[in-house]
């Protein structure tokens, strides 16, 4: 992983930026969600879905460093969900947009 090393107000920034992107670990967070909504335990969706409970766990719980398309697929499809690709909304912010944003923003507690 690559680390850098910026002011505080950049690293808010960056951080924002990254927030905004979807990643296995936010996909993990919904699918624990949804399971949970379900009354499921991670055994039975596990068993559902075809995959092992520690994967499942993994994912969950943000520890996962990579997972096929086809286990994802497998999970989403034994909760009900799918997987979409659509045109995006509007384009991602530069850097220098959040930068902007950022002294902007007035009422930001810089201290989180």
């Amino acid at each position: 992983m690559l680390y850098i090393q910026v002011e505080s107000i950049d690293r808010l920034i960056f951080d924002l930026y990254i927030m905004q992107m979807l990643t296995l670990a936010s996909i993990g967070g919904h699918i624990a969600e949804r399971r949970k909504s379900q009354g499921l335990s991670q055994t039975t969706l596990a068993q559902r879905a075809g995959i092992g409970r520690t994967t499942l766990d993994a994912l969950e719980n943000g520890r996962s460093g990579e997972l096929g398309f086809t286990k994802i697929t497998k999970l989403l499809a034994a909760l009900g969900l799918e997987l979409s690709i659509q045109e995006g909304r509007a384009r991602r912010p530069t850097f220098e947009d959040l930068m902007r944003e950022g002294e902007n923003d007035q009422s930001l507690d810089r201290r989180r």
